[in-house]
């Protein structure tokens, strides 16, 4: 059975590439189906040599547009229609993602150590990915004694661009869910942009956001925080795997709780999000007026 190799119009991530070799792939797949052996001669030029290599390549190319479908075994051909979704919540998949970096920013030259992306669908979890990665730059003492992540942890580690492949089949057609998402999102665009050139888009969400809408009487919408109140284990805090699994976790039981308020969708969701509460009215009072910093 054919699957999108990215949502489109319904809203998934998105992973995308311009070029020719785009323009070439469409041309030479509306003649019919074709391998990614077959792609890889015909679209990349490129015969013999390393078989693996060649499918990451065709996979790195195509898997992020949503013009192309590919079948499970591997037979790439033009997607007929955009895809159209009214799904609800319960029937969206969600991607819950978490890295570990060498620092605060990749506008500043940090890079990943650690990423995790956890597949929810259905009300569960599904799958997880977690590799350690060679940021092939050295790690800050004060972040391994923050993560556990060392240099000799990662110096046998593949570097990003090997793992793309995996973390793109996880993220494509999904949600994006964090917990602090615009910083895993902002890590992983710019790893994805220095070793494959693709873009990163799509639909996020923000598991902090949801916190502070839906739990506002707790004083910290840290994951950590999160967890205690759900009653959750989290083994290793501050490793992209245990972070990941507890933060689809929380996604889970936040979906239940905006769905009893009557929320059902994404655009729902997102009026949610973006709805102010109402200011309270100042209790006039005599004497003197005192204020609570925390």
């Amino acid at each position: 059975m054919s699957v999108p190799a990215r949502a489109g119009a319904a809203g998934g991530l998105e992973l995308s590439r311009g070029g020719s070799l785009v323009q070439r792939a469409l041309d030479v797949l509306a003649t019919g189906p074709l391998s990614t052996a077959e792609v890889a001669t015909r679209v990349l030029g490129l015969r013999g040599g390393d078989a693996a290599a060649a499918a990451r390549v065709v996979w790195t190319l195509l898997a992020g547009d949503h013009r192309f479908v590919v079948s499970g075994t591997g037979e790439w051909s033009l997607h007929a229609a955009p895809v159209v979704s009214l799904r609800t919540l319960a029937e969206e998949e969600w991607v819950v993602v978490d890295v570990e970096t060498t620092g605060s920013t990749p506008a500043r030259g940090d890079r990943v150590t650690e990423v995790a992306a956890v597949r929810v669908a259905g009300g569960e979890i599904r799958d997880v990915f977690s590799t350690l990665v060679n940021p092939c730059r050295p790690i800050p003492a004060m972040i391994s004694s923050l993560t556990g992540i060392t240099n000799a942890m990662v110096a046998s580690a593949p570097r990003f661009g090997e793992i793309v492949p995996q973390l793109t089949d996880a993220l494509c057609g999904r949600v994006f869910v964090a917990h602090n998402a615009p910083f895993d999102w902002r890590f992983l665009s710019a790893e994805l942009q220095l070793a494959r050139g693709i873009e990163l888009s799509g639909r996020q969400l923000c598991t902090v956001r949801l916190a502070r809408k839906l739990l506002p009487q707790i004083p910290s919408r840290a994951l950590g925080a999160l967890a205690d109140y759900f009653d959750l284990d989290i083994a290793a805090r501050h490793r992209a795997k245990d972070d990941a699994v507890a933060t689809a976790k929380v996604l889970l039981r936040f979906i239940d709780m905006v769905r009893d308020r009557g929320i059902e969708d994404w655009e729902a969701i997102q009026a949610f999000l973006t709805t102010r509460a109402p200011r309270a009215r100042q209790a006039r009072r005599s004497g003197p007026r005192s204020m609570n910093v925390a």
